[in-house]
């Protein structure tokens, strides 16, 4: 966005007093600064000043204990610069205000290693060097709960009053009886760019699904599901509800995913996964080999939080282990049927409570490391891979944290500095969870062992 462009955004919306110039940390939070309107052209020009290690802070913002990032450097600024994503309104807080996507470089003017933006379009340039352009959609589920308890409850209709009590997969009625939510989120998609498809009412009570259309930019998609995410929080506040995209809010109700397909382009605009049938071509099963491949190490990056686990356990109707199919909605990476024309891998891992730029860059620099490295898959399950003796993903959040930080194709995929911020971050966030006595143990052992 031109300072022109800015200038004419802003004279279009004379009420907006105020921008949130933000960058995405580890965790997938949007972190930064509160600025008067009148410093929106310096934001995207001159760009911020803001510390390093901003990135690097855990789940409850608190820094990383050790981080050389403070201790070694004495906690540094790094410039935040504008990415080029115009900036968006935000109309569902009480005064309507503007927010700016930034991402880090260090002083000298090399790109920070440690930003999550910057991993995923590290793995972009490096298909742009082959002539290559992933062309990438999301799935994204959440829950819409009531707030009013310590717990979250099930939504009340707003048509009947009546609070959701059950499972509603593809229910007109839900999609119906919450249409105005459903309609300020596609308009608010509409006015930020985000390419929003079909919604629909999916396995939980309140649980809803919105996909987006495909888009020949990574970075674009990437952005769409961070921006998708904060605006859907925010017009649920607006409506009474609230919005969660933990992965697993309900223990007895589905998880919530982040599935995303891709396929590749060459310079022509050519699918280069279509070879006219069925099967794919050949560079699509070397892509799905790197995807196998790398999946058991970049596990945290599709589950990167204690509660992910949930919904991975054997049964819960999410990929527990390592495999794939064709038209196969069991197996972790699934080539959808269709038009040869729209050949393309689904990746079905991550949940909804995972960071999309660490998603995007393991999911295309797994393939990556395929194509490179012209890998041959297993052959493709079919019938139910939940029920096969398949390598299974890590179980469990210490597993996962020890496999990524043991990676070696890991490091095909990210920097040492962002493999070892992640680490750090999880495993500081895994030891203060060891620390908690929850209810339901007092309840169970207090008075019986």
């Amino acid at each position: 966005m031109s300072a022109d462009n800015l200038d004419n955004w802003l004279q279009e919306r004379p009420d907006i007093e105020s921008v949130f110039a933000c960058v995405c940390d580890l965790n997938g939070t949007m972190r930064g600064k509160r600025l008067p309107v009148e410093q929106a052209a310096k934001v995207l020009g001159e760009g911020l000043r803001m510390p390093l290690s901003i990135l690097n802070l855990d789940v409850w913002g608190e820094d990383i204990e050790g981080n050389e990032l403070v201790f070694e450097t004495g906690d540094a600024d790094g410039i935040c610069e504008f990415t080029g994503r115009p900036i968006v309104l935000i109309n569902w807080t009480s005064r309507p205000s503007a927010l700016a996507m930034l991402w880090m470089r260090e002083e000298d003017g090399k790109s920070f290693g440690g930003d999550p933006r910057r991993a995923l379009a590290s793995i972009v340039e490096r298909y742009r060097e082959r002539g290559l352009t992933p062309v990438v959609a999301t799935e994204l589920e959440f829950y819409l709960y009531d707030p009013s308890g310590t717990q979250p409850q099930p939504p009340s209709s707003p048509v009947t009053g009546k609070r959701l009590s059950s499972d509603g997969a593809l229910s007109l009625d839900e999609l119906q009886h919450f249409d105005e939510f459903l309609d300020e989120v596609y308009d608010a998609c509409a006015e930020q760019g985000i390419p929003a498809d079909a919604a629909i009412s999916e396995n939980g009570a309140g649980q809803f699904e919105i996909n987006m259309t495909h888009v020949a930019d990574a970075l674009q998609a990437a952005d769409d599901a961070v921006l998708f995410k904060r605006l859907v929080r925010g017009i649920a506040r607006k409506h009474g509800f609230a919005a969660t995209f933990m992965a697993k809010p309900y223990g007895g109700r589905s998880g919530s995913g982040f599935h995303v397909h891709f396929s590749l382009n060459d310079e022509n605009g050519k699918n280069l996964f279509d070879n006219g049938g069925p099967e794919g071509t050949p560079l699509m099963l070397n892509a799905v080999a790197g995807l196998l491949e790398t999946m058991q190490e970049n596990t945290l990056t599709f589950a990167p939080h204690e509660n992910s686990y949930r919904r991975l356990l054997p049964g819960a109707h999410a990929p527990t282990s390592v495999g794939w199919g064709y038209e196969n909605r069991t197996a972790a990476i699934r080539i959808p049927g269709g038009s040869p024309k729209a050949r393309r891998i689904e990746h079905r891992v991550a949940g909804a409570d995972a960071n999309p730029y660490l998603v995007l860059a393991s999911i295309l620099g797994g393939a990556l490391v395929g194509i490179d490295e012209q890998m041959e898959p297993v052959p493709p399950i079919g019938g139910d891979a939940y029920s096969m003796k398949l390598d299974h993903l890590p179980l469990d959040w210490a597993t996962a944290i020890e496999a990524f930080r043991r990676g070696k194709l890991v490091q095909k995929i990210y920097s040492k500095r962002l493999q070892t911020m992640l680490v750090q971050c999880k495993i500081q966030e895994l030891q203060r969870f060891a620390r908690q006595v929850t209810d339901f143990e007092y309840d169970t052992y207090l008075e019986v062992v």
